[in-house]
Formats: structure tokens, sequence, C-alpha cells
């Protein structure tokens, strides 16, 4: 079993930089115009040949309230009659798709998320599967990973119990803070009875898993206050839970202009706020698996990190990183083999686009030699927190010291100050290192000093 992560301030002080999250890399930020729709039909007919499996992830925009803090691609409308042409160019979205996959594709992992999946009426989630299944490959024995996000003011047991007749297994449940206050400031009011009632059905309905996501940092928010959220959290018991350092970016956000920054938590109390929740969820017996992300022991993920399978996509932590990952709607993100695309992030434009009888790929990136290695390097060390260096060197035909020789004294400051263990066989990312990890793994990012690091947000 890994060792438990340690805390130490000075070393998070001098290493809590703005960075990516790497749930891909090369990251998003590289990806450019000069990836098309040719470029995905080619991937696809790749993937075909192979009959690789696949993971579909679903993108639905909608929200009838905005919520301050959030930075999705979403489009709020109390306006229900919108979701309807854009299931229309959905759907003939997957079923362009769908006629360059093999039907022997088998579909081990889909995701619903948003927005807000379930601002669908039940006439239009029941329409939209049955159109995926009619075109992909989806099991009906409830093996795979089938997950949705969910609003708990958006769903009430029958929406829960029609969502489990579809076939999902899986949910991910926006809690964010139980707090009225911190609630009234970020325009999302949600009661404990609400998420209480969606998790009670989740359970009745035997979903296989409930992941519960918690944001620390946002406005009215006290290390207090918000050690009682997590304390509530932990007595309903998720499989997973998320805890994400909110990024107060509004230059970049509209919606998060209506947040007083006065009314932010300062750093120091940001930090208290993580420090105190990975001691109550340590305490209640979670298992940290990196990058925010909790998990009971018996969960699939701290398993997976067990038996050093655990992957990372855009999906973020996954056990289905060996599956050709097909994003369908606005803004939706694809991975197939070495091919990254993504359908235009503008509403307009993407139902245009399919109104056409075009796909809407709008931006992309195929990989090179030098991004497959290191892609490779930042995935061994963001999920298992250790790199030996002869499996990277047997697979590409490399020394990795001598390839990486610039970076070399990087690593040995980072060894020295207490992050990692290094040798001239494997880097070790030591407990105090491992809240850390993007850190580590920038060192690694051939692009990062291309961009300002204004588009990133913090490590912690």
């Amino acid at each position: 079993m890994l060792d438990t992560i340690r805390w130490d301030t000075d070393l998070i002080r001098r290493y809590d930089l703005a960075g990516p999250r790497y749930t891909s890399y090369p990251t998003a930020v590289q990806f450019n115009a000069q990836v098309g729709s040719f470029d995905l039909f080619h991937a696809l007919r790749e993937s075909r040949k192979a009959l690789r499996p696949l993971s579909l992830y679903v993108h639905v925009p909608f929200c009838a309230n905005i919520c301050y803090y959030c930075a999705c691609n979403k489009v709020i409308t109390k306006d229900r009659g919108r979701a309807l042409p854009y299931l229309q160019r959905l759907e003939q979205e997957i079923q362009l798709i769908a006629c360059h996959l093999d039907p022997q594709q088998k579909v081990e992992q889909l995701h619903f998320g948003g927005g807000t999946p379930t601002f669908l009426s039940h006439d239009e989630l029941r329409q939209l599967m049955a159109h995926l299944r009619e075109h992909f490959n989806l099991l009906d024995d409830d093996s795979g990973d089938y997950g949705i996000e969910i609003d708990p003011r958006e769903a009430d047991w029958s929406t829960m119990g029609l969502l489990r007749e579809l076939g999902f297994n899986r949910v991910s449940i926006g809690v964010q803070d139980l707090d009225p206050a911190v609630q009234r400031a970020v325009n999302r009011l949600q009661t404990l009875e609400q998420t209480r009632a969606v998790i009670d059905a989740a359970r009745t309905l035997q979903f296989r898993s409930i992941n519960i996501d918690l944001i620390y940092g946002l406005p009215k928010q006290t290390p207090d206050n918000f050690a009682r959220t997590v304390e509530e959290v932990i007595h309903l018991q998720p499989d997973r839970a998320s805890v994400f350092n909110y990024a107060h970016l509004p230059e970049r956000f509209m919606p998060q202009r209506r947040i007083n920054g006065n009314d932010l938590p300062t750093p120091a109390q940001k930090l208290e706020m993580l420090q105190r929740t990975i001691d109550q969820l340590t305490a209640a017996g979670y298992r940290y698996i990196g990058m925010d992300h909790f998990a009971l022991p018996d969960d699939e993920l701290a398993i997976a990190q067990e038996e050093s399978t655990l992957q990372r996509n855009f999906q973020g932590y996954t056990t289905h990183g060996h599956c050709d990952l097909i994003g369908l709607g606005v803004s939706a993100i694809s991975q197939i083999g070495d091919l990254y695309c993504q359908n235009s992030s503008d509403l307009t434009q993407y139902q245009n686009s399919l109104a056409s009888a075009q796909l809407a790929t709008s931006r992309g990136l195929l990989c090179d030699a030098d991004d497959r290695l290191r892609r490779a390097v930042i995935q061994q060390l963001i999920c298992h927190f250790h790199l030996e260096f002869a499996e990277i060197e047997q697979t590409f035909n490399i020394d990795f010291q001598g390839y990486f020789g610039e970076l070399w004294p990087q690593l040995q400051q980072m060894a020295k100050d207490g992050l990692i263990e290094l040798d001239r066989q494997s880097i070790n990312v030591l407990p105090a290192g491992r809240l850390l990890v993007r850190s580590v793994c920038m060192v690694f990012d051939a692009y990062l000093q291309q961009h300002s690091q204004q588009r990133f947000s913090r490590v912690i």
C-alpha cells in the first residue's frame, strides 16, 4: 500500500506553482486549428482496424441556474426547449462518428457531463440513450462503467430510477459546500436533505459507485465551516470524494466576476482547509489517489493504483485509459490513439457544422515521438508516484538520463528539498511531495515555458 501523504508547509509554499492538471499531455492549451475532421476520420479508421474498446463522453451544456464559480462550458437557460435542436445535432454527430467504427468495439465506459445532464427531460434522456445504443455497442450486462453528473436540485427518485433503467451505474454528485452563506455567495442553494435524498436513491437502486465533488477556496469559506461540510460528506459515505481548489480567474470566466474578491479566504486559510480535509478523510478511511481525489480502499481507483494499472485522461483518473475516448457534443474532447481533437466550444457553431452534415472538430493535436515519451513519464508519476527508467528506456529506445539531461539539476533540487527520491534507476515521489506531484510533472513538460502561468490553476 502507498505511504500516507505528509504535510510540509514550507515545501508547499515553495512548490505551489500554477500549472496544468495533466488530464492529457500535451495539454489542451497546445491544440491548434490545423487538426480537423479529416484527421479524426483517419484516427477512427485506425481504431476500427485495431478493434480497440471505447469510452464515450457526452456533453450536455445546459443549466437552469448559474453557479458563479463555474468554469465549465455551459449555457444558462430556463427554456428547456433549447435542448431539442441541440439533441438533434448531437444525434447527427453520433451517427457520423459511429459509421467509421466497428460494431464489435465495445463501449466499456460512458460518461454524461455538463452543464447539467439531467436538464434533459426523461423522454429526451431515453431517446438519447436509445440513439447511442443503436449506433454504438453499449454493454447491457451492467459490467461497464456508465456514469453521469448529478445536480441534486435537478434530480429526484424518479430521475434516479430512470438513469438506472437506462444503464447508468455510477453517479458524480455536485455539492461544493453545504454552508448556506457560502452557497448564497456562489448562487448555489442546495440543502443537505436534497443531497442525501439522491444518495439514498442511488444506494437503493444499486448504483455501483457514488462520487461527491467539493471545492475549497470559495467566498465565505473558513477552515471551520468547510470542516463541517467535510464531516457531513463523510457521514454520507461516498465511494469517492473529489476536493478541488477554486481558481479565481474572473478575467477568463465571466460568472466569477460576480464573486466579491474580499469574501475569498486567504492563501493561509485555503492551506488549512486542505490540510484539515486530508486529515478528516484519511481518518475516515479514504485513500489519497492524487490530484484532489480520494477513494475508499475497496474502490476500483484505489485497487488500480495498488496494482499499478491506474491511468489518467480527460475524465480524470480512470481504469479505462486503454480505451479510445470519443467526445460527443459542444466542446467535447476526443483522444484516439495519438490524436487529440476538440469540438467547437461555441454552441451555434457546433450546431451549424452538424446542420451542414460536417463534424464540429475545431482544433486538436497529433502527438509526435517526444510527446508520447513525455506523456508516458507524466502518466506514471501522476498515477503511481513512481517511475522506473528502464521501462521508459525499453519502450522508447532511449537513455533516460541522457535524454532528459538538461532537467537533471531541477530533479536533483527536488530531491534535495524532499519532494522526490532520485537515483540512476528511478524517481520516487515521497509522501511530502505527493500533494505537489503536478510540480514534479511540470519539469517534464516541454511546452510549459511557452505559456503564461496565468492560464492554469495553482497546484494547491
